[in-house]
């Protein structure tokens, strides 16, 4: 897959020199569920039947983040490069990451269809029923394709993706998320909801009690599940590891943490893991964060947690281990 970054105006055509006629899937896909997935399919599906190149256009950084809509897009489910992976496991041939700002923002539908999707050569779009476009949502599904139509563009409209009767969305995630509902999340993108970081140095009490733990450094602003306690797999180097993690403020403490960390104990792991690029997977929620009245029973708890964590990830069973290790 052929990332494009471009700007409103355009300069002139990226593809120009290949003479690139495409089917799009037009998106901001944060998140990149079942739902997105089917838009981007149809689009790949389209491109093949009618001899055309596939592609996905999506925006950085969020519309609603730009504008101001709302702090909750300020956090993302899938920061631009792990969308951009997404994207190419669809077996998407290109990638137009659209720079949204103001000026973007201001154009009118009929800007955005003759300026910018016809001089890319689009011939062919796939949205979601609730796709809007244009200055202040102006545009919908219908006037994309009757605009289209005046550039010999057709336009395909895609239902939504149910999971027992509710659509599946971005919000439906986001709401999992809140609840640590892991197994639910998991069935809306179709994936474990995974953050990725740096392991940073932290007070290294947990090595002082027996249970050394890496403390994450998030490289993005990840919209992150519900305080608690997880069973978790960890990704380093290549190599998958069962986990046990606690996203919390670690209040038996006392540390005056003002925002909630993530720190992963690596069951069977030793090692130093400092500086290194670490992947988490929720798996399931075990239990909410608690404060002790002593670190013997904080111990104690820890390990009665990694025990229950290993033991449901055990559950997951050797196909399922299989299908992550070639997910790597």
């Amino acid at each position: 897959m052929e990332l494009i970054s471009i700007g409103f105006p355009l300069s002139d055509s990226p593809l120009a020199s290949k003479s690139e006629q495409l089917s799009v899937a037009i998106g901001h896909f944060d998140g990149v569920h079942k739902g997105h997935q089917n838009v981007i399919k149809r689009a790949v599906d389209a491109a093949r039947q009618q001899g055309l190149k596939s592609a996905v256009m999506t925006f950085h950084p969020h519309p609603k983040a730009v504008l101001g809509q709302g702090e909750q897009y300020v956090s993302c489910l899938t920061p631009l490069e792990s969308k951009l992976a997404q994207f190419a496991e669809l077996g998407v041939d290109y990638a137009f990451v659209m720079k949204f700002d103001h000026s973007f923002a201001g154009i009118s539908p009929e800007r955005f269809v003759f300026e910018v999707l016809a001089p890319l050569g689009v011939r062919h779009t796939v949205v979601g029923f609730d796709f809007r476009f244009g200055s202040r949502g102006a545009g919908d599904a219908s006037m994309l394709g009757s605009l289209g139509q005046e550039v010999g563009m057709t336009t395909e409209v895609v239902e939504p993706f149910l999971l027992q009767g509710q659509k599946i969305s971005s919000t439906y995630v986001r709401e999992a998320l809140d609840e640590g509902n892991m197994a639910l999340a998991e069935q809306l993108l179709g994936r474990p909801y995974e953050v990725e970081g740096v392991v940073v140095h932290g007070h290294a009490r947990g090595r002082l009690i027996g249970f050394p733990t890496a403390n994450i450094g998030l490289v993005e602003p990840y919209t992150t599940p519900r305080l608690g306690v997880y069973a978790a797999q960890a990704v380093i180097g290549g190599q998958l590891y069962p986990a046990v993690l606690n996203h919390g403020m670690k209040p038996t403490f006392k540390d005056g943490e003002k925002a909630p960390v993530l720190e992963a104990h690596l069951i069977g792991f030793s090692g130093d893991l400092y500086d290194q690029t670490i992947r988490i997977r929720f798996i399931s929620f075990i239990r909410p964060e608690h404060k002790f009245a002593s670190v013997d029973e904080l111990v104690a708890q820890i390990g009665r947690d990694r025990d229950e964590a290993a033991r449901q990830l055990a559950q997951l069973g050797s196909e399922e281990t299989s299908t992550v290790s070639r997910n790597l």
